[in-house]
């Protein structure tokens, strides 16, 4: 028996025979995935392939962590995520709900990825960012900052997000665009039409909410000085 700290108390569990870390009967591990001594995998969780969970990082409620992925450090992989591929998640990030890192994507620092959000490619997020609802981030993208995010009339996810050299882009669906050709494109592709109206209208929205989250920062910087 042991408490996994979830506020179940002890439950049935045994040490993972690689790494042993703490596996709760419920859960799944394979023989060729590692558990080390301090991580945890609880839950209906299930860890398999070549993945590794090391440090004092948790997997748990129906989360997947398959593949090479590597989940470590402090990190929590829970709901009904899944990392995979060669995915690594590390520090203090937390992925949830129906998120997904895969690809060689990485989520460290204090960053989180929620919803059904999705992280692949080779994309970054790190800092404090958090990336949630229908928001995907891939190719080489480096997301440091919460990600903004915005939905047409027919479900379609927009978001935006500087880059790390800067670059403010717009992502929606398979399309990686700056903001002029973002709207370049909709224009193009939906003239007139309400759906174009409409798109153009939430990347500019979109722009104008990232730049208020820029003057928030200068205010707060104007403020100290003050002090």
């Amino acid at each position: 028996m042991y408490d996994f700290g979830d506020g179940n108390g002890p439950v049935a569990a045994h040490q993972h025979p690689n790494g042993g870390g703490w596996v709760a009967d419920t859960a799944a591990v394979a023989d060729t995935a590692l558990v080390g001594i301090y991580a945890k995998v609880y839950g209906n969780a299930e860890v398999f392939g070549n993945a590794r969970v090391t440090g004092n990082a948790e997997v748990y409620g129906n989360a997947w962590v398959c593949g090479n992925a590597r989940v470590y450090g402090n990190a929590k992989v829970y709901g009904n995520a899944m990392v995979s591929g060669n995915a690594w998640v590390s520090g203090n990030a937390q992925v949830f709900g129906d998120a997904q890192v895969y690809g060689n994507a990485w989520v460290c620092d204090n960053a989180l990825v929620s919803g059904d959000a999705r992280v692949f490619g080779s994309a970054k997020v790190s800092g404090n960012a958090k990336v949630y609802g229908n928001a995907k981030v891939y190719g080489n993208a480096v997301v440091t900052t919460t990600i903004l995010i915005a939905n047409r009339s027919d479900g379609y996810t927009f978001s935006i997000f500087d880059e790390a050299d800067g670059t403010t882009r717009i992502t929606a669906g398979c399309r990686f665009f700056t903001i002029p050709e973002a709207i370049e494109h909709w224009t193009k592709t939906r003239g007139d039409t309400k759906l174009g109206q409409e798109s153009i209208s939430i990347i500019k929205h979109l722009e104008y909410a990232h730049s208020l989250k820029d003057m928030k920062q200068d205010d707060q910087t104007h403020s100290a000085s003050k002090r």
